[in-house]
């Protein structure tokens, strides 16, 4: 496959970029039809019944087995389709423009009926409502992600119990459309709680910068998914990316000091961890859309890619930039790596300094006749590699640190 390089990217290259990615649309288009119904139907005598449509969407969409049939339907196509679909459909874990979008409308709607209605109840939904969508906002989430993450919990399940209680005073609200979807709202959230528990750890740290996390309690998850994992189950969850093995039960997390969560568990080494719910897939899972894929990992991004190299189930290529790989990662995991990945570039940033990273990738992604890159790596970082590949053509995926 040949790169396409242009100095002056198409319109369609152009819509890819920032703001006007797939996650924006999804939201901006979730928003447009919210407005449509509004004019069209009179929305006064339907505000109730938009608070609970925007808040399914907002609750279902994030729902990990929601999120795992949306990824199975969109990587079931073919790898004889059209490149052009199948890039499209790769954008699958965009979804979160949905949630956005919906949050949004609920909030908008609910502030409207707050005003209509005028009761103290009405007024404090509204308030935890405001701050959900507050402390949701890039920036401040970025900062003060406890924070955000703690009012998203427990804002978001009083405003369930208060929001049941006031629509309760509805007449004919039992067995209404709306009583139905805010029963499925509620299953929706308790579901990954009913499989919360405190599992055995085997850890290994080959260096003070990473922890190799390894568990086996009866679950073998899929490659591109991740777990979710905590030390005090109602105050913070981090997800990791799963690495299965092939033919070993279990599976390992790749877990980097990044902030004082993960450093405070590669110092202090913990036999135990909290779980929840299911594995869920993740970017990484879209590889099967493609005939041939380079990875591209940066430090510890390693891990995500780690169970599609070794697999196999996708012919691939890695490109590696990360400081002294067996100081850091230790000899045992960049012995596997090479086992599987004799051709990779392993860049040491330490002894080569910071690579260019897209040359690198555009270098492997024509040398290996590749039809997509996917990138494991910081935020900014990620974005860069995936809106510069795409300005030349190249389908690229990567997180977008949406949730």
């Amino acid at each position: 496959m040949t790169t396409t390089r242009t100095d002056s990217p198409s319109v369609r290259l152009r819509l890819r970029r920032r703001p006007f990615t797939h996650h924006n649309r999804l939201a901006a288009s979730v928003i447009l039809i919210n407005v449509i119904a509004a004019f069209g139907t009179g929305f006064l005598g339907a505000l109730p019944e938009m608070v609970v449509l925007n808040l399914t969407l907002a609750v279902l969409i994030r729902q990990q087995h929601v999120i795992n049939l949306l990824f199975r339907l969109a990587t079931s196509a073919p790898t004889t389709w059209p490149l052009r679909i199948r890039w499209t459909l790769g954008k699958v874990y965009h979804f979160g423009g949905l949630h956005v979008g919906a949050a949004i409308c609920a909030t908008a709607w609910f502030t409207v009926l707050a005003f209509v209605l005028s009761d103290p109840l009405t007024w404090t939904i509204l308030a935890l409502l405001v701050a959900m969508v507050v402390f949701a906002l890039p920036n401040l989430r970025a900062r003060r992600h406890d924070v955000f993450e703690r009012v998203h919990r427990f804002a978001g399940w009083t405003v369930l119990v208060l929001f049941a209680v006031h629509s309760s005073r509805q007449p004919g609200f039992v067995g209404s459309m709306s009583f139905w979807l805010l029963l499925l709202v509620v299953v929706s959230v308790a579901l990954p709680w009913t499989r919360l528990r405190r599992v055995p750890v085997r850890i290994v740290r080959p260096s003070r910068h990473v922890a190799l996390v390894s568990f086996d309690y009866g679950v073998t998850p899929f490659a591109g998914s991740s777990t979710a994992v905590s030390r005090h189950p109602l105050l913070e969850w981090h997800s990791f990316a799963n690495v299965p093995a092939p033919g070993r039960s279990g599976f390992r997390l790749t877990i980097s000091r990044a902030g004082d969560w993960t450093g405070s568990l590669i110092d202090d080494l913990p036999t135990h961890v909290w779980v929840k719910g299911i594995p869920t897939a993740g970017v990484g899972n879209i590889d099967k859309l493609f005939t041939r894929v380079v990875w591209v990992a940066t430090g510890s991004g390693i891990g995500p890619c780690l169970p599609h190299l070794l697999s196999q189930e996708t012919p691939s290529r890695l490109v590696w930039s990360t400081r002294t790989p067996r100081d850091t990662y230790g000899d045992d995991l960049v012995d596997e790596i090479e086992a599987v990945q004799p051709d990779a570039i392993v860049w040491d940033t330490v002894r080569d300094g910071k690579p260019d990273l897209v040359e690198l990738v555009l270098r492997a992604h024509r040398e290996f006749d590749a039809e997509a890159v996917i990138c494991i790596s910081n935020k900014k970082t990620t974005w860069h590699v995936v809106e510069e590949l795409e300005a030349r053509g190249v389908p690229a995926f990567g997180a977008i640190w949406d949730s």
